[in-house]
């Protein structure tokens, strides 16, 4: 059983002995009318905290909040940085956090941070540097502010979920959709924002879908096997 330290509270003689650093990466991006704009990184936050809780010598960074979201900017709150900006500031953090830090791993909860990561990650490996990174996906889960995030919602920031607000928005399955997404951004496909359904969804659900992650990730920590974009894979 780990110690669950967190780096918000630590001093810098707290951190000797090079420890894993696990960092949440998340985005500020529209989850339709019933999902607040941090959804994906309070989930991000969720699971890396209850990974480290499960992880002897890790600590918890505070969030990177902000990742890349431009096919939401059509939607007022999204404020994205790009993938340019937010493959430097992976690169600057790993080489900061290096100088200390024995291993990281970047927990990302949004799927558009990917390219970014895919970049940074095998640039600091290549430095020399153990860096690796998750995502929090959810196999046969919907593409985004469905059924799969608001359960995650309901179990990790309820008083977050506006469930009056929430429907069904384009159901149609994401490889279908991804040539309009990438070219018109979601509102082109989707009006109130939602790929997915949220209905059925339930705080239950999402404490299995948290256990499920968070199990998964501390198993692929065990045994430190990345491919060549630096993905822990397990």
């Amino acid at each position: 059983m780990g110690d669950g330290v967190r780096l918000t509270g630590a001093t810098w003689p707290d951190m000797a002995g090079r420890p894993l650093l696990v960092v949440p990466l998340g985005s500020v991006e529209q989850h339709g009318r019933h999902l607040p704009l941090t959804t994906d990184t309070v989930v991000a936050q969720a699971v890396a905290e209850a990974a480290v809780a499960e992880l002897d010598g890790a600590v918890l960074a505070p969030a990177l909040a902000y990742g890349a979201s431009g096919e939401h900017e059509g939607f007022p709150g999204t404020i994205s940085l790009g993938t340019a900006a937010l493959t430097t500031v992976l690169v600057e953090y790993g080489r900061s956090a290096g100088r200390w830090a024995g291993r990281l791993l970047v927990v990302n909860g949004h799927g558009g941070n990917l390219d970014a990561l895919r970049a940074a990650v095998p640039q600091l490996r290549a430095e020399g540097r153990d860096v690796v990174w998750f995502p929090c996906g959810v196999a046969g889960g919907d593409a985004h502010a469905g059924r799969t995030e608001t359960s995650l919602m309901l179990h990790v920031e309820p008083a977050g979920v506006r469930p009056e607000f929430a429907a069904a928005g384009e159901t149609a399955p994401i490889a279908e959709l991804l040539p309009r997404l990438r070219a018109e951004g979601v509102r082109a496909v989707s009006p109130d924002g939602v790929l997915g359904d949220p209905a059925g969804a339930s705080a239950a659900e999402g404490a299995q879908l948290v256990r499920s992650l968070a199990g998964r990730l501390v198993a692929a920590v065990g045994a430190w096997d990345a491919d060549a974009a630096g993905r822990l894979l397990g």
